[in-house]
C-alpha cells in the first residue's frame, strides 16, 4: 500500500485494498520521525480501530518529547521472553540446587504449567490466568499440597527471570491467594506399634527394616536415608552427616546404639558408596512398596480414610519427634534433631508436651510462693 501525505506533519496515509470501513477502503495511518539522525517508520493503527489523522499526529508528538526527554520508545523496549524459555533456564538452576536434582520441579512444570503458559510471554500472564489454573486443578482432584507445590514453582520461575534480569516487571502471583494445606501428619505410633512394624519388617526386608530403624531412631527422612554414603558415618563421635537434605542444611544425627550395630553390618567398602543400594547397587529412590503391604498386614490403616492419619514411611520420623515430645525435650531440640528451618515447622508438637507446661507453671508458684513465705510483714504491705 502507497503512502500518502496528510495535512499533519509526519502523518501518512495508506488505503487498504482487503479492507473495509463504513463502506470505503480502510486507511491505516503511519508517522514519520528521526532518531539518532535515523528516519523512522512506525504503523499507529486503523481508522476501523478509532485511529485518525489527528490522533495519530498526538502519537507522534509523543514520540518527539520522548525522544527530547531521552525517554525509553515502544519500540526500543524489549519483548519480554517466552515462559518456556524462562523455566527451561530455571529446570537447569534446579537441577544443581533443589532436591533430587529438580525432579519435583520438573515433574509439576512439565504436567501443569507448560501447557498453559508455555507460549505466553511473560508480561501476558495475569492472576486471573492463575486463579483460573488453581481453580482447574483444586476442580480436578489435585491435592491442595499439590496445587501450592505447583504455583511455587511458577513464582519462583517468575521470580528467577528478573532476579536474572531477564524481565522486568512484576510477579502475578503476588494477586493470587494460596491454598489452604492441612495435611500435617497428626497420628504416631506407639511403642508397641512400632516394635510390631519393625519385628514384621525384620522377618521381611532386612534393608527395609533397618531404614526404618533409622528414622524411628534418629528422625531421618527417605531421602535423606537414601543418599547416605559410607563417609557420612561418624562411628567414633557417633554421628551421621545429613549432608543432602530436603532444605540444603547440613545437620547431625545420633546414633543410639541399635542404629550404631545396625550401620556396622551396612557399611560399604569404598567410602563413597551408599549405605542402603537398591537390586542393582543403585541408590534407592522410593520407599519400597512392601512397607505399605506390611502396614496393612497390622491393621494400621483398617478404616483409615483421612490421610493425615494413615501411616506412611515418614509417620516414622513424626513418631521420632512425637516420642521426644513426650518425654519432654525442649522444643528447641526437637527443631535442631529434625532440621527444621524454623521453629514454626516443629510448633506442631508442642501439644504433646503438657507435662512441661505444666511443671513450668508449677515451678513458676513455687518461686513466687518462697519469696512471698520469705517477706516480712512490712514488705507485704
Amino acid at each position: 500500500m502507497k503512502r500518502t501525505v496528510t495535512k499533519h506533519t509526519g502523518v501518512y496515509a495508506r488505503l487498504s485494498s482487503a479492507k473495509s470501513h463504513n463502506g470505503k477502503p480502510d486507511i491505516c495511518f503511519d508517522i514519520a520521525y528521526k532518531l539518532d539522525g535515523k528516519l523512522i517508520w512506525e504503523k499507529a493503527g486503523w481508522a476501523s480501530e478509532g485511529y485518525t489523522a489527528r490522533l495519530t499526529s498526538q502519537i507522534r508528538s509523543e514520540r518527539l518529547r520522548s525522544i527530547r526527554h531521552s525517554e525509553e520508545l515502544p519500540k526500543q523496549r524489549k519483548k519480554a521472553p517466552y515462559f518456556k524459555d524462562v523455566a527451561v533456564k530455571y529446570l537447569a538452576w534446579a537441577e544443581q540446587n533443589k532436591t533430587r536434582n529438580g525432579r519435583d520441579e520438573e515433574s509439576r512444570y512439565r504436567n501443569y504449567l507448560s501447557s498453559c503458559f508455555d507460549n505466553k510471554r511473560l508480561n501476558n500472564i495475569s492472576s486471573f490466568d492463575l486463579e483460573r489454573l488453581k481453580a482447574y486443578l483444586l476442580k480436578d482432584g489435585l491435592a491442595p499440597a499439590t496445587v501450592k507445590h505447583v504455583l511455587v514453582i511458577f513464582r519462583q520461575i517468575f521470580n528467577k527471570a528478573i532476579l536474572w534480569g531477564i524481565y522486568k516487571g512484576e510477579n502475578p502471583i503476588k494477586g493470587v491467594k494460596m491454598p489452604t494445606v492441612q495435611n500435617q501428619r497428626q497420628r504416631f505410633l506407639s511403642y508397641e506399634e512400632a516394635d510390631q512394624l519393625l519385628t514384621e519388617l525384620l522377618g521381611t526386608s532386612k534393608q527395609l527394616h533397618d531404614m526404618a530403624l533409622l528414622s524411628l531412631h534418629c528422625g531421618l527422612r527417605a531421602g535423606e536415608i537414601f543418599s547416605l554414603k559410607g563417609q557420612d558415618m561418624d562411628f567414633e563421635n557417633e554421628l551421621i552427616n545429613i549432608s543432602d537434605p530436603k532444605n540444603k542444611q547440613t545437620r547431625k544425627a545420633f546414633m543410639t546404639i541399635a542404629v550404631k550395630e545396625m550401620f556396622f553390618e551396612h557399611m560399604p567398602i569404598s567410602p563413597d558408596e551408599y549405605v542402603f543400594k537398591d537390586r542393582n547397587g543403585n541408590k534407592i529412590v522410593a520407599v519400597s512398596r512392601l512397607f505399605q503391604r506390611i502396614t496393612e498386614k497390622l491393621g494400621f490403616n483398617e478404616g483409615v480414610t483421612d490421610r493425615r492419619q494413615k501411616i506412611t514411611f515418614h509417620s516414622l520420623r513424626h513418631t521420632f519427634a512425637s516420642w521426644l515430645a513426650l518425654q519432654g525435650e525442649p522444643i528447641l531440640t526437637i527443631k535442631e534433631l529434625l532440621g527444621h528451618k524454623s521453629l514454626d515447622m516443629t510448633l506442631k508438637y508442642a501439644h504433646l508436651m503438657p507435662d512441661q507446661k505444666r511443671k513450668a507453671t508449677l515451678n513458676l508458684e513455687k518461686a513466687f510462693n518462697g519469696r512471698r513465705n520469705g517477706m516480712t510483714v512490712q514488705e507485704r504491705i
